[in-house]
């Protein structure tokens, strides 16, 4: 299957992965839901709760009808509150798109891609559980690989360093163009627009 526009022409669930609460909110592990608030901030509106168990805001992004998603479960239940939004906006896997941190690209480097594995990442793990299917859109922000020998699982759930700090609202607003892009433009042209090198 090979799909280059988000559930082209319909409504497009945007879901930004992180775990919920004020402990987690400047970890790597919330690039997800860090950019789905530059995306809101965009946008002009504000989060609610709804009943798929996470917090939308519905709303148009360049010129699409979508509802931005925040899982309140944690990160390794992600699959539910994303499923549960794709089945009340009556949208496919392929209207699905999913924003999460990414270890095995350098900090701030952006890949955009359809379907794949989970690369060990389990709120991937539990989306393409729930969806029952990997064929969705992802969109990866990097924060590199842990130093020396400390456990990617710690690691992620550190927050970002004084000096990643310094490049992170650059690097955020980057990541919000290359999803508006996504979703305009389709999957080839922002990977063109927005993969480095």
């Amino acid at each position: 299957m090979d799909v280059d526009l988000p559930g082209a022409g319909e409504q497009i669930v945007l879901a930004g992965l992180g775990n919920p609460g004020p402990r987690y909110a400047g970890n790597r592990h919330n690039a997800g839901f860090l950019v789905l608030d530059e995306l809101a901030a965009r946008m002009g509106g504000k989060f609610k709760s709804h009943k798929s168990g996470g917090e939308v805001l519905e709303g148009r992004l360049a010129g699409r009808k979508v509802a931005l998603v925040k899982p309140r479960s944690f990160m390794n239940l992600s699959g539910g509150p994303v499923a549960g939004a794709a089945r009340f906006f009556k949208v496919g896997p392929d209207g699905v798109v999913v924003v999460h941190d990414e270890l095995d690209l350098p900090y701030g480097a952006l890949k955009l891609k359809f379907g794949g594995g989970d690369n060990g990442h389990n709120g991937l793990r539990s989306i393409t559980k729930s969806l029952g299917t990997k064929d969705y859109f992802r969109v990866r922000f990097g924060v590199d690989r842990p130093p020396g020998r400390m456990d990617p699982a710690d690691y992620v759930l550190k927050d970002f360093s004084t000096v990643e700090r310094r490049e992170l609202a650059l690097n955020l607003d980057r990541c919000a163009d290359a999803v508006e892009a996504l979703l305009e433009k389709g999957l080839l042209a922002a990977q063109n627009a927005f993969h480095a090198g």
